[in-house]
């Protein structure tokens, strides 16, 4: 078994386990049982679950950084518009794995040093969110538009993990929402009458004619 295979086999086994039981209690020797591997095998890969939590984060990165803008040119969208491409990416990554992250979220909220974990994770994965967007993510200003969109992106993931709806219709209001309210604050945006402009992207436009849509707003 080649590295790079044995890498996939203790991630994919990390998330059956965490679809299972809490991260708190899955063990080491439970990924390498699960994945085939010897746990010598296992140490060249990672040093902790903790490590396996951050391939996740780097894999759902590689992923939505890989997929593009789904089809369609945003690169003349502004920059509200294009973070919400790219944020609908991430969720569209982590469906497969919607009750690992269940699972990941229920143990945050028992166990503070895992909800630091995962903002600290979540604000390096924002960055290159952010990067994808082509919103500014270096220096002081990048480092507080990161930190301030993964406590967003948080948010959103808990609606996300309600939400029965295929087209992910609430997800997507309530992202919009945010997004516009977060706005200026991040400076992520020149300026917030972007929502005047026609010609809206197919995931906008999907959700804000939905009925049980909440329309967006630009009061931040």
């Amino acid at each position: 078994m080649t590295s790079e295979t044995s890498r996939d086999a203790a991630l994919r086994a990390f998330l059956q386990l965490l679809e299972e039981m809490p991260f708190e209690r899955i063990d080491l020797a439970d990924v390498a049982e699960r994945a085939g591997l010897p746990l010598s095998e296992l140490r060249a890969e990672c040093a902790s679950t903790r490590d396996l939590l951050a391939a996740f984060m780097r894999a759902t990165d590689r992923q939505v950084l890989a997929a593009g803008p789904a089809g369609e040119d945003i690169t003349e969208e502004p920059p509200q518009e294009r973070l919400l491409e790219v944020l609908m990416r991430r969720l569209d990554a982590l469906e497969p794995h919607r009750a690992a992250v269940r699972s990941l979220s229920r143990s945050a909220r028992r166990n503070p040093l895992l909800a630091l974990k995962l903002l600290d994770l979540g604000t390096r994965s924002q960055t290159w969110m952010l990067a994808a967007a082509g919103v500014p993510s270096t220096g002081l200003a990048g480092a507080v538009r990161a930190r301030g969109l993964a406590v967003l992106f948080a948010r959103i993931l808990a609606i996300w993990l309600d939400d029965e709806d295929p087209g992910l219709s609430r997800t997507m209001a309530a992202l919009d929402r945010e997004l516009a309210n977060g706005g200026k604050l991040l400076g992520m945006m020149d300026d917030l009458a972007y929502i005047a402009i026609p010609g809206r992207t197919r995931r906008r436009a999907a959700a804000t004619e939905r009925p049980d849509a909440e329309p967006a707003r630009a009061d931040a």
